[in-house]
């Protein structure tokens, strides 16, 4: 079957179908995730995605409840608000027995299921309850699969050759499925339960229970995954829970709460914290948000680094794992088939058989233009929010090597420049790295090395930031260096990014510096960065919130009219939550709240209209319509970090919030609340041992802001 919407480039999803209308349900924890029918079943229905992963290969491929040989009928289903656990309320439909006679209606025995998964063990508990004033024999069947196929695999790319499955290993409660790979690796999957089955095989297990009138009956099923090791991480799925609730407890305590008197907004702001922590992993090096579910549940560079740019006014630990993560797997070698340089962030990482193998680039990936200086600004703006010195003085050699990178990658202008090394990594190696992103008003493909609009803001940023560092760590020599490196690079922004005809910076510059003169939505990060002149950012603006680029939702890609644009495209005309997200906050910064507003209230009003009012990675960039949500994209991921982390940015954006550089405190720089919001309050905001609470109220267009609680020494400030 044909689509109508194609993702653009090789390494993305093929859309060979759509899974926006299956209603598919997500659990992830560390490097494991699970997608379900909305039954609570794997891949009995849906497009092939569905299934529990681990470390990039699908370790369950089928899971699904019968009863009698008949499915279940749903009552109802949800994953917990704090996306702890998933539970499935379920009954049995009319069953006769051999005979032919009715023996059990439908709706006598009640079913709940709930799923969890932690670390790398997905764990099920399942009640029934006999409802009929009969006792009752029931014949339960779980159905059960491991493909062990690499997650490119499930994407759609084909490989000619695959390891062999072994020899499944059968125990009286339990069964081990493992698969040996073509890199040697034996991946393994044992499924256990907490009581024999009546009959256990490699493919089902059958239990032949009986209930008696009004009796109820508890069965738990856990799924565990081995990867190269010859034991597995059991735990009950008591244990697993009360796992999961105390890291969902200790991310509560570690961040700022937010509070207002719309619950909608709240709403949005709970589903994105636990979408968040959700995608959150505990690594070696700290924390680190994965990029999204299904396909990206990864470490990504630049996804990791705008997450944490987003929640750095709330939750700055979150930022220090990504740096210490990033700063750890920094490049240090030349190496063309992973795109490596030295002092390189990386912009991928990949743990599945295909990747060990090499039959894709991005194992230990470096293919990303803009992470590198992206890492430098977190750093800088790390240190401004926290103070802390010393942990910025640890990572001063991955900071200096980093802006040693840029200086490298930079043309005879100054600006940093890409051209893909090989042949099979990302052609274009912007944010928007689809293939044909990047191109003249003709149409044609921009020829490489190409210079993106926004690294070159990013690049600027970085330079005032790692001077900043500098000063502080009494490196003057070097901070001069590179504060006028960022003036001189400004100032050439301006003279070869500006377009006097399309009243905005053109998206990029060709490797002959021609420009691509096309109206586009990367300019609106040159805001975020402060890059550009305020004139010009005004006269930008109006396109950016017009109704060519604003499509009621949010910002268009590429904006309406212009070559090439397509609302269903990938990169050419859909709207990304996170790059509206950076207008915003970058209109914001120029003073420019009434478009600011203009594009918070656009994604607000998104949330409302979406399930569990979860932002996804992207949506189409149709027109919005009256009364109805805005269109899907297909193949987007649901959550995706830093559309999980858009409203934080924003929040930031309309308060004008800003942490004092030389001691501990805030400024609100012209606050202002929508018109849907009349208070807002912040709790437990800190820096260092000091914190406060705040509350904001609206007075329509100004703000009265009051401390409600203060501990130790904070300095509160509002410019109105």
């Amino acid at each position: 079957m044909d689509d109508a919407i194609q993702v653009d480039n090789h390494w993305h999803i093929p859309a060979t179908s759509s899974h926006t209308d299956d209603r598919t349900q997500v659990l992830k924890s560390g490097d494991g995730f699970a997608i379900f029918s909305r039954h609570g079943e794997i891949g009995r229905v849906g497009l092939g995605d569905q299934g529990y992963y681990y470390l990039g290969t699908r370790h369950l491929s089928r899971w699904q409840l019968l009863l009698a040989g008949r499915e279940l009928m749903l009552l109802n289903s949800t994953v917990r608000l704090d996306n702890s656990r998933f539970v499935v309320d379920q009954t049995t439909p009319d069953i006769y027995d051999d005979s032919g006679t009715l023996s059990t209606p439908k709706g006598t025995i009640h079913i709940r299921r709930e799923l969890a998964t932690y670390d790398c063990a997905l764990t099920e508990q399942l009640q029934l309850v006999n409802y009929d004033q009969e006792a009752k024999t029931l014949n339960l069947e779980y159905i059960f699969e491991a493909d062990f196929h690499d997650i490119f695999e499930v994407r759609g790319e084909h490989r000619p050759k695959r390891g062999q499955m072994l020899e499944p290993k059968l125990s009286p409660q339990a069964i081990e499925l493992a698969y040996q790979g073509l890199d040697g690796v034996i991946r393994r999957t044992r499924i256990d339960f907490d009581r024999a089955p009546t009959q256990l095989t490699a493919e089902h297990a059958r239990f032949e229970l009986t209930l008696e009138p009004g009796a109820s009956l508890t069965l738990e099923a856990r799924v565990f995954c081995a990867n190269g090791e010859p034991f597995f991480c059991t735990s009950s799925h008591a244990a697993t829970v009360a796992s999961i609730d105390n890291e969902v407890a200790a991310g509560h305590d570690a961040r700022a709460a937010i509070f207002t008197d719309n619950e909608q907004f709240n709403n949005w702001v709970n589903r994105s914290i636990a979408d968040l922590q959700m995608l959150t992993t505990k690594t070696r090096y700290g924390l680190y948000p994965y990029a999204g579910v299904p396909w990206f549940s990864t470490p990504f560079g630049r996804d990791g680094l705008i997450t944490a740019l987003q929640t750095l006014w709330l939750h700055p630990e979150l930022a220090r794992g990504v740096l210490t993560f990033l700063a750890a797997t920094q490049a240090d070698t030349y190496d063309p088939v992973r795109e490596a340089e030295p002092g390189k962030i990386l912009h991928e990482l990949r743990e599945g058989e295909m990747a060990a193998l090499g039959e894709i680039p991005f194992h230990r990936y470096y293919g990303t233009v803009d992470a590198t200086p992206l890492f430098v600004m977190l750093a800088g703006r790390y240190l401004v929010r926290t103070g802390d010195l010393d942990f910025i003085h640890d990572l001063w050699c991955n900071i200096e090597r980093a802006i040693g990178w840029m200086e490298q990658a930079s043309d005879k202008h100054g600006f940093i420049t890409y051209a893909r090394k090989g042949d099979k990594g990302l052609v274009q190696q912007g944010w928007k790295d689809s293939d044909h992103s990047i191109y003249h008003r003709d149409g044609k493909l921009a020829r490489p090395p190409i210079a993106l609009c926004e690294v070159q803001g990013y690049a600027y940023d970085a330079y005032r930031q790692g001077a900043m560092i500098a000063e502080r760590l009494g490196r003057q020599a070097l901070a001069a260096k590179w504060r006028n490196r960022a003036a001189q690079l400004r100032e050439r922004i301006e003279a070869n990014f500006w377009s006097e005809e399309l009243g905005t910076y053109v998206i990029a510059l060709d490797g002959d510096g021609r420009p691509c003169a096309v109206r586009s939505s990367n300019p609106a990060h040159l805001l975020y960065c402060d890059a550009i002149d305020p004139q010009r950012a005004t006269i930008m603006a109006h396109d950016l919130v017009g109704p060519k680029g604003f499509n009621g939702w949010g910002v268009r890609t590429i904006l309406a009219g212009e070559p090439k644009f397509n609302p269903m495209s990938y990169h050419n005309g859909s709207v990304w939550p996170h790059d509206t997200a950076l207008a915003a906050a970058g209109l914001a910064r120029y003073g420019l709240m009434n478009e600011s507003l203009t594009l918070i209230n656009g994604l607000f009003d998104a949330s409302t209209f979406l399930d569990q009012h979860r932002l996804p990675e992207l949506f189409c960039g149709f027109d919005r319509i009256p009364g109805q949500a805005p269109t899907l994209y297909p193949t987007a991921c649901k959550p995706q970090a830093w559309a999980s982390g858009a409203v934080f940015m924003l929040i930031e954006a309309m308060l004008g919030l800003r942490f004092i550089s030389d001691r501990p405190g805030i400024r609100l720089q012209h606050p202002r609340l929508p018109d849907y919001i009349s208070w807002m309050r912040i709790t437990g905001l800190r820096y260092g041992d000091a914190s406060v609470d705040l509350a904001i109220r609206r007075h329509g267009n100004d703000v009265a802001v009051n401390i409600e609680a203060r501990h130790g020494d904070f300095e509160v400030s509002v410019v109105l």
